[in-house]
């Protein structure tokens, strides 16, 4: 039967997903919160591994359940002849393919964009590689971590003098899925004015290269390599986080001499704020490794988001440092729906980090969790293909539906 209108404003348009891990599927994850229904396709025997990270039932891997929230997913072997004609059955019903799968698997596959256009000349064909899809290192393939070295943000992250860092978040993949998304919807645009479908083609290198956008251009105004500088600002100081407790921190920013003034006021230290070391903000730069110490010292006896309230009420910007499970007992963001509750086959109902914007009126349903392994088989192959029952347990039976 067909699937409810989610409503949204990219209600009406189809998505067909060739992705894996996190680049891809986080793209289409933002074009179905914004509406769009979004197919993925999948094959037992050429899983997404984002079904075993974390756990052993590839129905219930925390990573796949984190990242396909309102995501169909149909099964079929690509390997075979027939299951790829039935991929090209379901890319002419939509309107935007998706794909980070390795450079050139897409070609060898009758699947490039130049193909497909003669199935559906409207097509938009996202194309999401390590490096794009042209160019002498076309050819190469890897993960966020390669992205982020590669582009020269690792370099900027870390303290001075220390060994580069990376953060625990996948940034690399998310940029470049969000930008993916956001070349899409510009497509659509386009398409709805001329009629014509483009290729998108996305160097997920280039996309974190675009966050050290500023750091390139200062190098260039004033000769100096950009180097990471850890929670250091050329014109803050203090600026950074101070420990308090055993495990928590508060942030920290100082933007003028009434806020220094303050701060020290609030920590009940007047001899720091008549310190002839950090009596200026010129000083304070100049010493700031000897102003983060004395500082901590003074943070530590507080609590991180007591001591934040009470400079922030003394004109003070500041904030706990909140861990991830700080955030799922925030109020706030309780309060704002930034987390949704959606259908969990096995646990009933379970809370997801929904959309960050909120569209009125009639914005898009979020409500359904990610899917079981070929859970649309019948939708899809029934109701947009157009086969019988006896075709899909043909197909079944000789493992093109796998």
């Amino acid at each position: 039967m067909p699937l409810p209108d989610r409503k949204g404003p990219l209600a009406g348009i189809r998505v067909v997903e060739l992705t894996k891990v996190w680049a891809g599927p986080y793209a289409g994850k933002l074009l179905a919160h914004l509406g769009a229904e979004v197919i993925k396709i999948e094959s037992r025997s050429n899983l997404d591994e984002m079904r075993a990270y974390g756990g052993v039932d590839i129905d219930a891997a925390p990573y796949f359940l984190s990242i396909n929230q309102e995501i169909l997913s149909v099964q079929v072997n690509m390997k075979t002849a027939e299951g790829l004609d039935l991929v090209k059955r379901m890319i002419a019903e939509a309107d935007i393919l998706i794909d980070n799968i390795r450079p050139g698997a897409m070609k060898r596959s009758g699947l490039d964009y130049e193909s497909l256009k003669a199935i559906k000349p409207d097509l938009i064909q996202c194309a999401i590689k390590m490096w794009g899809s042209d160019g002498p290192l076309g050819y190469q393939t890897g993960y966020a971590p390669c992205f982020a070295a590669l582009s020269g943000l690792t370099a900027l992250v870390g303290h001075e003098g220390e060994t580069p860092k990376g953060m625990n978040i996948r940034y690399g993949d998310s940029t470049a899925g969000a930008l993916a998304a956001l070349a899409c919807v510009a497509a659509l645009h386009h398409r709805e004015s001329t009629g014509e479908g483009q290729f998108i083609d996305l160097s997920a290198v280039e996309a974190m290269t675009s966050l050290v956008g500023d750091s390139l251009f200062a190098a260039s105004v004033t000769g100096d390599v950009p180097k990471a500088d850890g929670n250091h600002h050329p014109e803050m100081a203090p600026h950074g986080f101070y420990s308090c407790g055993e495990s928590d921190w508060t942030s920290i920013a100082v933007a003028n001499e009434a806020e220094w003034r303050a701060l020290c006021n609030m920590l009940g230290a007047p001899a720091l704020a008549t310190d002839p070391r950090f009596t200026t903000l010129a000083n304070r730069l100049t010493n700031r490794a000897e102003l983060d110490a004395e500082l901590s010292a003074l943070t530590r006896p507080h609590h991180a988001a007591d001591l934040a309230e009470k400079l922030r009420n003394a004109g003070v910007p500041a904030f706990k440092a909140m861990s991830s499970m700080d955030l799922c007992s925030d109020g706030f963001l309780w309060g704002r729906d930034a987390f949704r509750m959606v259908s969990d086959h096995r646990n009933g109902t379970r809370p997801i980090i929904g959309p960050s914007w909120r569209i009125s009126p009639e914005g898009p349903q979020v409500e359904r969790g990610a899917p079981l392994l070929g859970e649309h088989n019948g939708y899809v192959y029934r109701e947009l293909l157009g086969l019988s029952e006896s075709e899909m347990d043909d197909l079944i039976a000789r493992k093109v539906i796998d």
